[in-house]
Parts: structure tokens; C-alpha cells; sequence
């Protein structure tokens, strides 16, 4: 708890945080959330907005070159307020700049009481990009057992000791606030292929369906184990603002917390929450239904509202996603059926968080402006009558040029403003 910073960062940064302050105070902010409150809380006509998730492509958008300070606490503090003010200033896109400076918890989980070591590559640039787990289950049946019950703590005198001295260096500009999500991971099959892998997981629901269950039911219960321990220690904190459920998808509403809530930590129906299976794209429906479903269900279940979905199309399993409790935005990715989904949300509250295809920022060095306009002008051909969000994830370079970007951003606006006139 020893944090020092010499005079030169603690005036640089506090400088940040007073430009941070004055770009959340624009009505330009005001609008912006106003956009997110009429999406999330199902208005009739609500525009979609549009998020580019920067940290992917950090080579281009965070280089070393931005940084000033040279202490590891003041670069922590810089690489957090500086995130925020060059998406404002280079891409412009609709995220609402933080009015706070926020931090989370000094927690511990042993998740599973198992290591898993993790091996990662460079590429040309020396950005690390590939990676491969040591699965510390090799036999399914016969490994199974060495799995525990999650063990949490956590550190309350440091986390407010960390927050009391953030509060002294900028809270004469952004309010020092602990935020938090569920804490419980509620991605299962994430685990299972980093437990055993996924071409083990695959023949084991052949093989050894039995102890397939097995494990997603302790991967289930460990994670509601989690999120208990976490609404028992009073540690969780509202989640219906400028926060993001997952994927850079923000989460204002004034729809939770749910009633009852009394104003002090909150409770797991007052959260939102997410949960997807990216992993089990390769199976098929009848599949997913008896080995994944019914624990995902279930993890589900004490969320006040759930974002569901990532890389994995949505169509060929929604018979069982849309039966997933709390459901309020589904990932529509470039894999997936976007009429099916379109037509399969009309009428309902479910956000289509659209996840446009990344490849017309990433592979090209021009943006083809013509083509991303018409792939932009796709999604909301389908989606009439439905709420939706544009949300570019997945971009690993831009080339160096986030014009690229920030000119995304303008055309999908643009689209957006011909279709809202129609």
C-alpha cells in the first residue's frame, strides 16, 4: 500500500482527470446516455448507437509513444484516463465519457483449486497473440475429483486504502468509485476447454456423457458459489450505468435495480450479468441442449438481466437462448442468421447487439466505404421494429490509421440517420 508518485505525474494526471471532468460534463455526454437509457429501457424508436472496442487494437490506438509517466502506479492511473480521452478525441464514437474514476474490489478467488498454465506468443510487432493452456485434465473420469469449491477473500483495508489515495490525487475532479460485475464466471465452456480442451470435450460428450455433467454442474454450482459469496459479503455494487454488461455494451437503464433494492450493496436481481458459449459453436443443437443449456439456465438465474452471446451465432440454438431467464440483449455475430434473428426479436424487449464484421477495419489499409455503408445498411433492413446496438469488437490493427475508425463510426451514423428518417 505503499503507492508514491513524484510531483511532475501527480500534476500530469490530475490535469487528465479536470479534462476527463470537463468532456463528461458536455451536453454532448447528456445526449449520449440519453441514447443508451432509450435502448436499454425498450423505447419505441430508440437510435442505435455505435462502439468500437479499442483495446484490441492497443498497438495503434495506446502506443508507447502516448505515455508520460514512468512510474508503474502512474501509468496504471494515465493508461485509464488516457483510454478514455483519445476514444473521445480520436474515434468519437457513443460511449459516454466516465464522470467517475472507477476501481473494483481487492479480491482473491481460487476458482478451482487447480493451476493452469498459460503459454503465449508474439507476433511481428511483438503484441502477444497466440496462446495455448496446459489442461490440467487429461482423463475426464478419472481427473474430475481433483476439481475443489471456489475459496474467495477479500482485502478491504487495501482496496479502500487504494481508493482514499486515488480520492487524494484526482477526486477534486472524478469521484472515486468501487464498481463491480457478479464476480462468478459464468462463461462455462470457457473453463471446460481450459480445464481439458476442446477436442477432449468434444469426444467426451460421446464417451463419457456422465461425467460431462459432472462437470458442468460443478462449474455451475462454483459459480453461483461465487456470486453468493460476493452478495454475502455485501461486496456488489449496482450496475445500470456507465458500465458494460459485456463487450463494450453499456448498461444504463432505469429498469433494475429490482424493487426492494434499498439503495446500500445490491443484490444478484439487481445486476446485470452475462454468460455465452462460443466454445460449443461445433456442436449441434440436440447437443447443446442436453450438455450446456440446462447449466447455463441455471446460472442465469439470479441475474437481474442477462447479456447473452459473443463470437457464437445465436440461430441455431435459440430455441434454447430465448428460454435463458432474465434475457435482455443477444450477440449477433458475422456467423450468425441475421433475418432469423431479426425476425425472432420483433415484438420482444431483446436488444440485437449487432457485431459487425471487424474485417473492414482490420485487413484492409483503406476502410471500403461503400461495402461496410451497405453491411451497416444489412443489419438494419432486418431490424426494423427492433432495438439494436452496433458494437465493432475484434479489431486487431487498423494499420496505424484510426481515421479508419473514426470514419466507421461516421458512416454507421449516417446510415442510422437515413433509416430513422423512413
Amino acid at each position: 500500500m505503499d503507492w508514491i508518485l513524484p510531483d511532475n505525474e501527480r500534476t500530469y494526471l490530475r490535469r487528465l482527470a479536470a479534462e476527463q471532468a470537463e468532456i463528461a460534463a458536455l451536453p454532448l455526454m447528456n445526449a449520449r446516455r440519453q441514447m443508451w437509457y432509450d435502448l436499454n429501457d425498450s423505447k419505441a424508436g430508440a437510435r442505435p448507437p455505435v462502439v468500437i472496442e479499442t483495446w484490441t487494437f492497443d498497438r495503434d490506438f495506446m502506443p508507447e509513444s502516448v505515455f508520460r509517466c514512468e512510474t508503474e502506479v502512474g501509468r496504471g492511473i494515465e493508461r485509464q484516463l488516457l483510454r478514455n480521452l483519445r476514444n473521445h478525441e480520436l474515434i468519437d464514437d457513443d460511449k459516454v465519457m466516465p464522470d467517475t474514476f472507477d476501481i473494483g474490489w481487492s479480491v482473491d478467488i481460487d476458482e478451482m483449486g487447480v493451476t493452469i498454465d498459460r503459454r503465449v506468443v508474439e507476433d511481428a510487432d511483438g503484441v502477444e497473440t497466440g496462446y495455448e493452456w496446459d489442461h490440467p485434465i487429461k482423463d475426464l473420469a478419472r481427473d474430475l475429483d481433483m476439481l475443489r469449491p471456489a475459496v474467495c477473500s477479500v482485502d478491504r483495508e487495501t482496496t479502500m486504502a487504494w481508493q482514499a489515495f486515488l480520492d487524494d490525487l484526482l477526486g477534486h475532479f472524478l469521484p472515486v468509485t468501487i464498481r463491480t460485475g457478479l464476480f462468478g464466471c459464468s462463461m462455462l465452456t470457457h473453463r471446460v476447454i481450459e480445464l481439458m480442451g476442446m477436442q477432449a470435450y468434444f469426444i467426451a460428450m460421446l464417451d463419457a456423457p456422465e461425467a460431462v455433467h459432472r462437470l458442468m454442474a460443478y462449474l455451475r454450482d462454483n459459480a453461483l458459489r461465487v456470486m453468493a459469496w460476493a452478495e454475502s459479503e455485501a461486496l456488489l455494487r449496482v450496475n445500470n450505468g456507465n458500465q458494460d454488461s459485456f463487450g463494450s455494451s453499456y448498461n444504463f437503464t432505469t429498469q433494475l435495480p429490482a424493487l426492494g433494492y434499498d439503495g446500500g450493496p445490491a443484490r444478484l436481481r439487481d445486476m446485470w450479468g452475462n454468460a455465452n458459449s462460443q466454445e460449443t459453436v461445433g456442436v449441434s443443437p440436440k447437443m447443446f441442449h442436453e450438455f450446456c443449456f440446462p447449466y447455463y439456465r441455471d446460472v442465469c438465474a439470479p441475474m437481474g438481466w442477462v447479456y447473452y452471446g459473443c463470437c457464437e451465432p445465436a440461430d441455431p440454438f435459440w430455441d434454447d437462448i430465448s428460454q435463458i431467464p432474465n434475457l435482455k440483449k443477444v450477440s449477433i455475430s458475422r456467423w450468425c442468421d441475421e433475418q432469423f434473428m431479426g425476425e425472432a426479436l420483433r415484438g420482444t424487449e431483446i436488444v440485437y447487439s449487432r457485431k459487425p464484421d471487424p474485417n473492414f477495419l482490420s485487413v484492409d489499409q483503406m476502410l471500403d466505404e461503400e461495402a461496410w455503408a451497405a453491411h451497416i445498411r444489412a443489419t438494419l433492413e432486418v431490424t426494423r421494429g427492433v432495438s439494436v446496438e452496433f458494437i465493432v469488437r475484434d479489431v486487431y490493427t487498423v494499420h496505424g490509421d484510426l481515421g479508419n475508425a473514426r470514419r466507421a463510426v461516421e458512416i454507421a451514423r449516417r446510415e442510422i440517420d437515413r433509416v430513422c428518417r423512413t
